[in-house]
């Protein structure tokens, strides 16, 4: 089992920055890929950003590239992700999730653990 606990949700203005941070602790942290996932209300939750093991390879979704950041501190257990000029559409919860495949996946079926999610919310 590993347990994961998202942090640093709030409320933002458009065009603000914020960062999240995903604790986990468990199984060895190191054996994981980590990804980022948000869903808005009536909407399926949605990929946003992934990283691997290691924290040398990264994916993200189109709509955030150039704008957010994902990292890990395997020393610490951690995965952030830092969020640049954030827009209203992104108001959503933020879950981070862990992975013990090899193939990098987007989908939450490739994710063997959730965290309970940490609320994002952009005002205009």
């Amino acid at each position: 089992q590993v347990q994961l606990v998202e942090s640093g949700g709030g409320l933002v203005q458009a065009g603000d920055s914020l960062r999240l941070s995903c604790a986990a602790s468990g199984r060895t942290f190191s054996n994981y890929a980590m990804g980022w996932f948000r869903q808005a209300p009536g909407k399926e939750r949605e990929f946003v950003a992934r990283i691997s093991r290691g924290g040398t390879n990264t994916v993200y979704v189109d709509s955030v590239k150039g704008r957010f950041t994902i990292s890990r501190d395997n020393a610490k257990n951690t995965v952030d992700l830092q969020m640049n000029s954030l827009k209203p559409e992104e108001t959503a919860v933020y879950y981070c999730a862990a992975s013990s495949g090899i193939v990098v996946v987007t989908k939450t079926t490739g994710y063997n653990y959730w965290g309970q999610g940490t609320q994002v919310t952009v005002s205009s």
